[in-house]
């Protein structure tokens, strides 16, 4: 199935009364998993990658290639309307990944002041809306867990001047939401998140979904947000199904069955059943189950 407009998606959501899912892949097995669970439930989807947690070098130097050839493939194979993002990368990573396949960027501007990301984030959308690529951006920053200090929440009359500046598809906010948090709920601020939405009415995104209270999607709904991102948990749970698999083996196991067969029987079996359980779960929780 042909990629779908990022931005339509996005407002065929919020006119809908749903919110689309990004549930974020790192290698062929969670790219599978969270197609599969979308085309169960027959919910469109956003699919990719993230360039924050992988090894920078490898990243750089043809990693974001090997996933966007796994993400073209996979798309092409499609049941139910997908967008593909290459998810908080630098300006020339977001250049590469136009140039690879990916119908959304969203910059890693998180170390930008304000009127540097304005014009950094302008200038990627000048380039990316000629190709009819898609634009996430982020205003404010995100901590890395409930401990962690470095937390800027985004400003509603910073908000105005941001979207209307840079012309941005979808815009990811910070109201409390934590990145990378599983264990533990994220204190969410509704007020600030209704400011935020009177003053910038264009598609808003959340990021740190793992640990975002399940109870406030609905209000998130209400207030603008279109787009919600999942990632932490996804490999969490793929691991722990990985556990599973090794620690029942028996000592004269077969080889070719376990390692690469694809099977019931392959060690990663209970790892991708474990993904996609946990991304259906998210699909009926965010209400684009039979959306597609």
């Amino acid at each position: 199935m042909p990629l779908v407009n990022f931005r339509e998606m996005l407002d065929d959501a919020l006119a809908g009364g749903y919110i689309v899912g990004y549930f974020e892949s790192w290698n062929l097995d969670s790219l599978e998993s969270v197609l599969s669970a979308a085309e169960e439930l027959k919910s469109p989807v956003i699919i990719g990658f993230g360039g924050m947690t992988v090894n920078q070098d490898w990243f750089k130097h043809g990693g974001l290639d090997y996933l966007a050839a796994l993400g073209r493939e996979a798309v092409r194979f499609s049941k139910v309307p997908v967008s593909f993002i290459i998810n908080e990368v630098s300006f020339e990573e977001c250049l590469r990944g136009m140039d690879s396949g990916f119908n959304v960027v969203m910059l890693d501007s998180g170390g930008l002041d304000f009127e540097e990301n304005i014009k950094i984030t302008k200038e990627l959308v000048k380039i990316a809306h000629k190709r009819k690529v898609g634009v996430e951006a982020e205003l404010g920053h995100l901590p890395e867990n409930l401990e962690d200090k470095n937390l800027i929440l985004t400003d509603p009359k910073k908000a105005e001047t941001f979207v209307k500046e840079t012309c941005i598809d979808a815009l990811s906010v910070s109201i409390g939401n934590v990145h990378t948090l599983i264990n533990e709920e994220a204190s969410i601020d509704l007020k600030l998140l209704k400011e935020i939405r009177e003053s910038a009415p264009i598609p808003l995104v959340i990021h740190g979904g793992s640990g975002f209270p399940k109870d406030r999607l609905k209000d998130c709904l209400k207030y603008g947000v279109a787009k919600f991102n999942v990632g932490t948990v996804l490999k969490k749970v793929y691991i722990d199904g990985i556990k599973g698999g090794i620690t029942g083996l028996q000592e004269d196991f077969d080889v070719q069955s376990v390692v690469g067969s694809r099977k019931t029987t392959d060690f990663t079996y209970r790892g991708k059943q474990n993904i996609k359980e946990k991304v259906k779960e998210f699909i009926r929780l965010l209400g684009s189950a039979g959306r597609a």
